[in-house]
């Protein structure tokens, strides 16, 4: 099981628990993990959800390996579009907890949640333009969160950023020593909400998002699957396989 899920006090926690994989998008954690959304998403108990993670790393994105074994990216892209949408779509607020590392496709799931608290040691890097590829279907949902300016920053250099600089920027709204703490009050707030009143609230904040699934959905699917066959990315996700600088790395 890549995804255990628990309901207490009206919060439905889902953790992701793949760390030997760095919690990859495979076929089994995408999976499981939208077959939890769906059961929060009709238990009317659950006010909201909580998307957390074992080991270090919160998401490392795409499961490269297993791209591979399917023939391609295509089907792994499309799951994860129709994972992100899901938790935009979910009438309840979606939180994402992080005390660890975010890479590549792990910032667009972690970009879909409502709300984001990261610990102060997280660190976050959009590395796709060093393995030959673009944030294509991530850009769904990372590009709202960010300024233009920083996103043209972190999507042109592949660099890492702290916390701190997450949070400046937009992609994170809570920093924290105590990560748990802060969402132990994001939770106590959303108890004193109604039911009605979250799903109202979150559908205005994201329309504009859903508004940009409908209309560039498919073509940035079509981008990635370009991308990825490209010379460029078969060599980068080599160089990534082996551990080694791709060709054109100086």
């Amino acid at each position: 099981e890549f995804v255990h899920g628990t309901i207490e006090d009206g919060i439905a926690t889902l953790t992701l628990d793949s760390p030997a994989k760095r919690n990859a998008l495979s076929a089994q954690l995408v999976g499981e993990l939208m077959a939890h959304l769906s059961v929060a998403g009709v238990e009317p108990g659950v006010r909201a959800v909580v998307l957390t993670h074992s080991g270090s790393t919160f998401c490392a994105g795409a499961d490269l390996a297993e791209s591979a074994r399917e023939g391609g990216p295509l089907p792994g892209t499309e799951r994860l579009v129709g994972l992100l949408r899901q938790i935009i779509e979910l009438d309840k607020p979606v939180v994402a907890k992080v005390d660890g590392n975010v890479r590549a496709g792990g910032l667009g799931l972690f970009a879909a949640c409502d709300l984001t608290v990261a610990g102060l040691t997280s660190s976050f890097a959009l590395t796709e333009a060093r393995l030959g590829l673009s944030p294509a279907v991530i850009s769904l949902t990372v590009l709202p969160r960010l300024s233009d300016r920083a996103a043209s920053r972190y999507y042109l250099t592949g660099d890492r950023f702290d916390a701190a600089e997450a949070e400046r920027i937009g992609l994170v709204t809570i920093t924290a020593v105590d990560p748990d703490a802060a969402v132990a009050e994001l939770a106590a707030s959303f108890r004193r909400c109604s039911a009605q009143g979250l799903a109202a609230s979150k559908q205005l904040t994201t329309h504009a998002m859903l508004t940009t699934f409908v209309s560039d959905a498919e073509r940035l699917i079509e981008m990635s699957a370009t991308l990825f066959s490209s010379e460029d990315a078969q060599e980068g996700i080599a160089s990534f396989m082996e551990r080694r600088p791709p060709r054109w790395a100086e």
